[in-house]
């Protein structure tokens, strides 16, 4: 019974939300306008240390450092975009997913202790945040009969309020006359631009937006663990985000969040089932054979299968359409 209610519980968790919202954010680049964006964490990375620098080491407000997050989200994504989007849809994906890891270094760097405070990062910042809960934050509440703590129901409350409003703003644009070109440039770029559109500009507005949505996940997921960590911004987070993206279904606006949901249930439940096999008087798994680290890379294994039958056979996701899947990479 413990397993089911920890994997409900994974269900709308803080990593559900965290990786809804890069999703999301791929989702607009890769799944409406074919962008190949492998360095989603990278604007994560950058949004999160927008809010923790601006609190701790300038001493502006939590407000002040939401804003800067953002505007580091959309430097970056020109910093990207500007060199690599008039060229073909390979040049990005390697420029993004070697930024992303180059971010990473320099901002764990000790060169950089005062900034970023290295590899042990920053905390301290959302403090303004916890203080506008509603909720006690030691209090405990117990929705059918799982465990969340004030300051969990706090978070979760605004983390889905969050992601509600990214997919709004999805569902308006992608309905939008803005939208449907972004659909025409990723079914073929050439017949965009002959019908006199900006396809470069409009490949940038794409990068800029889901960046930006990338950036909010990595500040919600800052705020939420009161702290940020350059090595916990590796690039296995964009995959684990584009992993959701395709199971729920790409170019669905509802694609990414119910495929992180899903992503972290199948996770949650595997290490579940693996940790009481292992465990106990009469274990069926010998700890001789799997410690826990072992169990934590045997659930990654389950995981991938799962995904890679799911490429097999479902390849559009599990509400996606096939026809979505095409995309025009050049």
């Amino acid at each position: 019974m413990d397993i089911l209610q920890n994997a409900l519980k994974a269900l709308v968790a803080k990593e559900a939300v965290y990786y809804a919202l890069l999703a999301i954010g791929l989702n607009i680049q890769f799944g409406y306008a074919g962008l190949l964006n492998f360095g989603q964490v990278g604007f994560a990375l950058v949004g999160s240390f927008g809010v923790a620098v601006t609190v701790v080491q300038l001493g502006a407000s939590y407000w002040l450092g939401l804003l800067a997050g953002l505007l580091a989200s959309v430097v970056l994504a020109l910093l990207l975009g500007v060199p690599t989007l008039r060229l073909r849809a390979d040049y990005l994906a390697i420029t993004t997913i070697a930024a992303a890891e180059i971010l990473r270094l320099v901002f764990r760097t000790n060169a950089l202790n005062d900034v970023t405070g290295g590899t042990q990062g920053l905390s301290g910042f959302s403090d303004d945040f916890y203080d506008l809960s509603p909720f006690p934050l030691s209090e405990v509440y117990r929705p059918f009969g799982i465990q969340f703590r004030g300051q969990e129901v706090w978070v979760l409350t605004v983390g889905w309020a969050l992601v509600l409003l990214s997919v709004l703003l999805v569902w308006l644009l992608m309905r939008s006359p803005w939208g449907r070109v972004q659909r025409s440039i990723r079914e073929d770029e050439d017949a965009a631009r002959a019908l006199g559109k900006n396809v470069y500009w409009y490949k940038m507005q794409a990068l800029i937006l889901g960046g930006a949505v990338g950036a909010v996940g990595g500040i919600f997921e800052a705020t939420a663990s009161r702290s940020v960590i350059p090595d916990t911004y590796e690039n296995a987070v964009t995959f684990f985000a584009y992993a959701a993206l395709i199971l729920g279904g790409t170019a669905r606006v509802f694609g990414p969040v119910i495929g992180a949901m899903i992503f972290w249930f199948l996770f949650s439940i595997t290490e579940g089932v693996l940790s009481r096999l292992s465990t106990g008087d009469n274990p069926i798994i010998s700890g001789d054979l799997v410690d826990a680290q072992g169990i934590a890379a045997i659930r990654f294994v389950l995981v991938g299968v799962a995904l890679i039958l799911l490429m097999k056979y479902r390849p559009q996701g599990i509400f996606g359409d096939r026809r979505e899947v095409a995309l025009d990479a050049r």
